[in-house]
């Protein structure tokens, strides 16, 4: 979607212009790891209109392949506006209009699911599936067992306002039950799935993905793996063996919270299609994620490689002590790893 940012704090009624952005689940994951050097192609359908066109240009410009990019004239592209994030509350305010949009239209008849499936990962989000009953159709096609299919990266993104009835959380634990990773936040799992117990409930819940990655907000992540011998991608743990590993989050000054699920999953699959240990995954998660807290878009130009890496490997202290402001990810501009009393 084309995203509107406010030009001063406030309510959608009194803010009195916005600028131009763009916005999305997949694309956002998909313009994370082209910046960061990967190929990555982004399958979608936007309205033929100026928002469109914009979109498709602006991921393009990311290094994305947009060539599977469809484009709907009967359908416009979809756009929301939102206000700026209160940073003690993250209190703001979002109207979205993408109702009937050329994104609700998507079928397994009008995308090209040749090219869907052609890539070593697929990453898919639980708000597609509550657009439309023919987007539903589309990811339960994607996420069904299949030889050929590749590693599929399902982020639960539940949003209950999206769906049309009460079923959406039963129908997000099937999708997520038929994907091989898959990132929720502790506090989703709890709305949608009434999980209390933390982690290791919610790997109760859902024992079937190889790679399941539990967000816990400011505290950090859990990751756990099992049955994945299967998969060149994740951590070789013979079945039925599993391995928890756990990272704590980063220290961030936080300017808006928007986008920032998705950078954490575009670096944790970053760090998937190197191999990294399952500590440095999480880790590459976070140093993402907190690239995404210190700007005001949906998107931010994830850290290099090297820095990253660098970052990742440091000792547990060090790594706690660490704490990051906007602009920490520019070349030249160290972030403060060692935080005076």
């Amino acid at each position: 979607m084309v995203t509107f940012l406010p030009g001063r704090p406030g309510r959608l009624a009194d803010v009195p212009s916005f600028s131009r952005a763009i916005g999305g689940a997949e694309s956002n994951v998909a313009c994370g790891l082209a910046a960061a050097g990967f190929a990555v192609r982004w399958v979608s359908r936007v309205g033929v209109d100026g928002f469109g066109d914009h979109l498709v240009e602006t991921v393009g410009g990311y290094g994305v392949d947009t060539s599977a990019v469809g484009r709907d004239s009967e359908r416009p592209t979809g756009v929301y506006f939102r206000t700026a994030g209160d940073r003690a509350t993250d209190a703001h305010e979002v109207a979205y209009y993408r109702a009937g949009s050329a994104a609700s239209a998507m079928s397994v008849a009008n995308v090209d699911m040749a090219s869907v499936r052609a890539g070593r990962v697929l990453h898919l989000s639980g708000i597609t599936a509550a657009l439309s009953d023919t987007c539903l159709s589309l990811l339960r096609e994607l996420t069904a067992p299949r030889s050929d299919r590749p590693l599929v990266s399902f982020d639960v993104n539940h949003r209950a306002g999206l769906w049309r009835d009460a079923e959406g959380p039963r129908v997000l634990l099937e999708l997520a039950r038929g994907a091989d990773i898959v990132f929720v936040g502790e506090d989703e799992a709890e709305e949608a799935w009434g999980v209390t117990g933390g982690p290791s409930e919610v790997r109760a819940v859902l024992p079937e993905p190889s790679v399941l990655v539990v967000k816990q907000g400011a505290k950090g992540a859990t990751a756990f793996v099992s049955g994945a011998a299967e998969w060149g991608l994740v951590a070789q743990f013979p079945a039925p063996l599993e391995s928890v590993t756990w990272a704590s989050a980063l220290d961030v000054d936080v300017v808006a919270t928007t986008g920032a699920g998705d950078a954490f999953a575009a670096g944790f699959l970053s760090a998937t299609l190197r191999d990294l240990p399952l500590r440095d995954r999480l880790r590459h998660g976070h140093l993402w994620a907190a690239a995404a807290l210190t700007v005001p878009g949906d998107l931010a130009v994830p850290p290099s490689r090297a820095h990253a890496d660098r970052l990742a490997a440091l000792g547990d202290d060090a790594w706690g002590r660490l704490r990051l402001g906007p602009g920490w990810t520019q070349v030249g501009t160290a972030p403060e790893e060692v935080r005076t009393p």
